[in-house]
């Protein structure tokens, strides 16, 4: 039987690890890692957080050898979210000079001072309300309804009910980022999606004397099932209606570049896509149009959600969450935010 010889054969290059790593397109390394962290008050608390697994409430002493730890197993950068014991309707405790993220962020930059620390700009964990903003509502008066008014409003209250103030949160975010930087940050990251975010913290920064603070814009965030953990470890789940009047529709692809250019405009340094990995073809289309640094955000649900199914021996946990940091980086994105940040630092020193 007479067959054409195959000029090119694939598996020739597959056949040795040596040279599939000769070839390999994609890589990862430690120094694309940011680890995210919570901190809540109090000394020596390490509460686990049930849904999960390896992830953990810290106090600020906590956090301090955290950070120390991950700083020597090589990661560059954490991101801090802080849960409050301060919650009322106007966020106080996200902008407070004594606020938990404010102390985490000086322990941490007096402890281990090359370790980069972002922190996230959002009122949500501190308002008792749990939205990302100023509330505004509609109190129903003898069957009609009275607009503008700032009422409490019920747990049962419908999306017809209440709004968020775009423009009355800015203040609020902008005098958050400032109290951040003021307290050692490197980097601030606005996850609020409220219209204009970026321009009125870069406004406020330069203002404060923080021109050269950089901001990382939560640019693509959609509002997405995968937060479920996450709200559980910042106790910041709305306490009625939802987040899809400012977070992004999950169905929309085009909107995220138009998100990008506002972002850009107003002077975001990175572009972030969050969650991830239902959101891969989202990171291409940033990394395509704009020559700006990517993120990735590998979200709670995501992390949870591999831990679940390896915790049954449905899947091996390392080759899974490997695979998925692959695909986000294969698809566009230049740095990873991962729960698995300590893990794959790990694997790529044994490596």
């Amino acid at each position: 039987m007479n067959r054409k010889p195959l000029l090119y054969r694939p598996r020739r290059l597959r056949r040795l690890e040596a040279l599939r790593g000769l070839i390999r397109e994609t890589r990862l390394s430690t120094d694309q890692l940011v680890a995210p962290l919570f901190v809540r008050s109090g000394k020596r608390v390490k509460a686990a957080i049930p849904s999960m697994p390896g992830q953990f409430q810290l106090s600020v002493d906590q956090l301090v050898a955290e950070c120390q730890d991950l700083s020597r197993r090589g990661i560059p950068a954490v991101l801090l979210f802080g849960l409050s014991d301060r919650k009322d309707e106007q966020g106080r405790g996200a902008y407070a000079k004594d606020g938990i993220i404010q102390q985490a962020v000086s322990a941490i930059k007096a402890a281990v001072p090359n370790l980069l620390v972002v922190t996230d700009v959002c009122l949500c964990a501190y308002t008792t309300h749990g939205h990302c903003g100023i509330i505004r509502t509609r109190q129903k008066v003898k069957g009609k309804s009275q607009k503008g008014k700032k009422t409490s409003v019920a747990t049962s209250a419908g999306e017809a009910d209440f709004w968020i103030d775009n423009d009355a949160t800015l203040e609020l975010l902008a005098k958050t980022a400032v109290s951040h930087a003021a307290a050692g940050a490197d980097l601030v990251a606005p996850s609020d999606m409220m219209d204009g975010n970026v321009g009125a913290i870069r406004a406020a920064l330069d203002a404060s004397g923080f021109e050269q603070l950089p901001i990382m814009a939560y640019t693509a965030k959609y509002a997405s099932a995968f937060y479920g953990p996450f709200r559980q470890a910042v106790e910041s789940a709305p306490q009625f209606g939802d987040r899809r009047s400012y977070q992004m529709d999950p169905a929309n692809a085009e909107e995220a570049l138009r998100e990008a250019q506002l972002d850009i405009d107003q002077g975001a340094d990175i572009l972030m896509v969050k969650p991830a990995l239902a959101y891969l073809d989202v990171i291409r289309r940033l990394k395509e149009a704009f020559p700006y640094p990517i993120a990735a955000f590998n979200v709670s649900g995501e992390y949870a959600m591999v831990k679940a199914a390896a915790s049954r021996g449905w899947l091996a946990e390392r080759p899974i969450w490997w695979e998925c940091l692959l695909g986000m980086k294969r698809a566009g994105a230049d740095l990873l935010i991962t729960y698995w940040a300590k893990e794959a630092a790990k694997f790529l020193r044994e490596e």
